[in-house]
Parts: structure tokens; sequence; C-alpha cells
């Protein structure tokens, strides 16, 4: 009854099923995705519905963070079209801007001085503009 009240909001009406991991990373096998369930909540609500599509509805993939590309291609397969992956997206930015730190740090000590003498300015290396493009690379 829900989902037909709900339904009505657009064509692209989406589930955010709680399926997922937690949010955050884990060791791997600490938690179990079972994208099985989906082609089988799918084929519930075909049946409730008298759908003949094969997907009648969408989800979202909470918790898509650490998920294997065989645990993906599955999700999508039984109708996921927007998946969460900030944990991964997160890391990746970080990892950038640590790179660029690591590479630059005696550049990033002070505006004034580095290696390459001690009168040379450091604005374009501590300059948000740079870093950040460095983490989007």
């Amino acid at each position: 009854e829900v989902y037909k009240a709900l339904a009505a909001v657009g064509p692209m009406f989406t589930i955010a099923a709680a399926f997922g991991n937690v949010h955050g990373v884990y060791k791997p096998g600490n938690v179990v995705l079972k994208p099985e369930k989906l082609e089988q909540h799918q084929a519930y609500i075909r049946d409730q519905l008298k759908s003949s599509e094969k997907n009648p509805v969408f989800f979202v993939f909470h918790g898509g963070s650490g998920s294997s590309q065989e645990e993906i291609r599955k999700a999508l397969s039984a109708g996921t079209i927007k998946m969460n992956i900030d944990t991964d997206t997160q890391f990746a930015y970080w990892d950038g801007v640590r790179a660029y730190e690591k590479s630059k740090r005696d550049y990033l000590q002070g505006q004034i001085g580095n290696p390459d003498g001690a009168d040379k300015p450091n604005k374009k290396f501590y300059d948000p503009r740079v870093w950040v493009r460095k983490a989007e690379e």
C-alpha cells in the first residue's frame, strides 16, 4: 500500500531499501552482502503489482563502499540505479591530498623559504586551487 501511494510521485520513484553494508569501512568478511535478496524483492513486488517488468521498482544501494564487482553487477541487474560510495570517494580524495602534501612538504612549511631558496615564495604550493586539483586527479 505504501509503495502504491508513493509511486504516484513520478516514474522514477526509488526505494532506498536497506541493502548494503553499514556506513564506513570494515575488514573484508565482516559485512555480508546478499544481492540475491534484491531479486527476491523484485519478484515479490512484481507479483504484488501484477507487473510484467523484470524490475518493477528502482533500488538504492546503501553502503556500497568496499563491494566487489560481482556484488555490484548483481545489484545492478536487480534494479539498482544509484549506489552510495561516499567512504571510498572520501578516501580517494584524501589520498590525493596526502600524496601532494608528501611531495611538496618542504614547500608547505611557510609562506617564504623552501629548498629552492630562503627567499622563495610558496603560494603556488599551498594555494588550495593547486592541492584541490591534485586531490581530484
